[in-house]
């Protein structure tokens, strides 16, 4: 049985598309099928930033609106 571990990256106040390659290297440190959560603000990095990690390869698992920002859960592949 797989135990899928969970870590969490605050990228609020970053901008694109630094936001983007911020949990793109995040993500690399990560064993595949484990899941990080991505603090966002809106507009253009929750516009942009899901899409590019799909484009890698990654499977957004959720996005979730919070108090004036989301958080985005992303699986590695």
């Amino acid at each position: 049985m797989c135990i899928q571990t969970i870590t969490s990256i605050d990228l609020r106040g970053v901008p694109c598309p630094l936001s983007f390659v911020r949990a793109k290297l995040h993500l690399e440190k990560l064993e595949t099928g484990n899941l990080l959560e991505v603090l966002l603000d809106g507009g253009e990095p929750i516009e942009q930033v899901p899409n590019s990690l799909m484009t890698d390869g990654h499977k957004v698992k959720s996005i979730e609106e919070r108090d004036r920002y989301f958080a985005l859960t992303v699986q590695k592949a």
